[in-house]
């Protein structure tokens, strides 16, 4: 298998981790997908080898924790230098996730929390420190997540 090319055994693997990782066993993956928990424990393996599997993270509820707020921060920065900044504005105090984009005159979507405008306004002056513009802030009420449907199984 080339690398980076799954299969339907690891996309069921990908659905059920997505679904549930912490809870769920990889004997109970394994029942689910139809094949050994000693397959599925070397196919995580592999898939965590080659980064198809990133890591595994908490899907927090920004507002129930004391954070609010949540901006999406419409950037543009340029276009040679956008990715290797990726990880300089991870590193802001209030970002939790960027995004490259690739469409478009904003080029990158940061998402910053926080419990007031005053956590969210020294992001964005951060980040044009950086020499990224912001050029479009969007408040969100609700954020909601879905594991990939081309992965279950059929």
């Amino acid at each position: 298998m080339a690398d980076n090319e799954t299969d339907d055994t690891d996309q069921a693997i990908l659905h059920a981790l997505q679904e549930d990782a912490r809870n769920l066993s990889s004997d109970e993956i394994a029942e689910r997908a139809g094949i050994a928990g000693s397959t599925v424990r070397k196919r995580i393996q592999r898939l965590e080898s080659e980064d198809v599997v990133k890591g595994y993270s908490a899907d927090v509820d920004y507002q129930k924790s004391g954070y609010p707020l949540r901006m999406l921060l419409f950037c543009t920065a340029s276009i040679p230098e956008r990715g290797d900044l990726i990880p300089d504005i991870l590193a802001i105090d209030g970002v939790v996730s960027v995004q490259e984009l690739v469409t478009g005159e904003q080029n990158l979507l940061v998402t910053a929390v926080g419990e007031s405008d005053s956590d969210i306004t020294p992001v964005a002056q951060e980040l044009l420190d950086m020499d990224v513009t912001v050029a479009d802030e969007v408040l969100v009420r609700s954020h909601e997540s879905t594991p990939f449907g081309g992965f279950a199984p059929e």
